[in-house]
């Protein structure tokens, strides 16, 4: 596995400087009211935060795309500023969006890193985007999801990927692979989840000035049963330290695109870049640890 370098002291001078700068752009942008310039400037200084403290534990390409990410992030959430929505503050909804945002591509980074710490950060994912479903009045498939199932798989997962560390280095998890016939049985549970929820859900007559168009909203529902029973599988693959949790994301993030380009969120449209260049990345890293290591000695519990 790949050794990390300890950074040389220049290097952490100039991370701190950039944080500094950003803390008093922040500052300055909220004497003069840019309160979204604000929020996006302390989202970057907390990001460069993570990538300065953590500095040991990434390499070069993982804080370039960390960075990038979150840089992208909060251009976007200048230029194309949130509406308010069901009295909801626009900053507010948009401030939520960047957090979800920083705190999903770190999660997914330390996915790709097998790092069990993974599940301490997708806790504050979930808390998140409960909120960002509650304020928004929409997405109820995704909200029951990550409240009884997502929430309870964070606490479990960390539990069973502690009892799995790697031989060599404890840092990070064992993994496997899934059989076929289990996919195909798990294919088949996503199609009928889709139809049933969606249909439920495309029946809900609740109110929202968020999503105005009723056409729109039953096309998200089916889309959000699909994407929650997709992220039912996923979650459960990565409880069991499954590859195949990776070809989940792509699919995730296809579905989830779909739904912010309807809704006009196109500030998470970076988020989805992010899983799209991540789930490749760790897709590849957990594919070379398979084939360096004894499946036959993982155990899934």
């Amino acid at each position: 596995m790949k050794k990390y370098i300890e950074p040389k002291p220049i290097f952490r001078l100039i991370e701190l400087f950039v944080m500094a700068v950003l803390l008093i752009g922040a500052f300055v942008s909220f004497i003069f009211l840019y309160t979204n310039l604000a929020l996006a400037f302390i989202i970057l200084a907390v990001s460069v935060g993570v990538i300065t403290f953590f500095s040991v534990k990434f390499t070069l390409y993982e804080k370039i795309w960390f960075i990038s990410i979150m840089v992208l992030a909060c251009i976007f959430s200048i230029l194309f500023p949130e509406e308010d929505a069901n009295g909801v503050n626009g900053v507010l909804i948009m401030f939520l969006y960047l957090l979800d945002t920083f705190l999903n591509i770190l999660c997914e980074l330390l996915i790709s890193k097998q790092s069990r710490y993974n599940f301490i950060v997708s806790i504050g994912v979930e808390i998140v985007e409960i909120l960002i479903c509650v304020v928004l009045m929409y997405r109820f498939a995704t909200m029951a999801s990550t409240l009884f199932f997502w929430l309870p798989i964070d606490i479990i997962s960390f539990i069973n990927w502690t009892k799995h560390k790697d031989e060599k280095e404890e840092d990070i998890t064992a993994v496997r692979r899934l059989k076929g016939y289990q996919e195909l049985l798990i294919v088949l549970g996503i199609v009928i989840w889709t139809i049933v929820v969606g249909y439920v859900l495309s029946g809900l007559n609740i109110e929202t000035d968020f999503i105005k168009d009723k056409n729109i909203e039953t096309v998200i529902a089916y889309l959000d049963a699909c994407a929650s029973a997709v992220g039912i599988a996923n979650g459960l693959f990565i409880f069991f330290r499954l590859r195949e949790q990776w070809i989940a994301w792509y699919i995730c993030a296809v579905l989830e695109s779909v739904m912010n380009i309807l809704s006009g969120q196109y500030v998470l449209l970076i988020l989805k870049l992010g899983y799209f260049t991540n789930t490749t990345y760790g897709y590849i890293k957990w594919t070379r640890y398979i084939k360096t290591h004894n499946e036959k000695k993982t155990s899934l519990f």
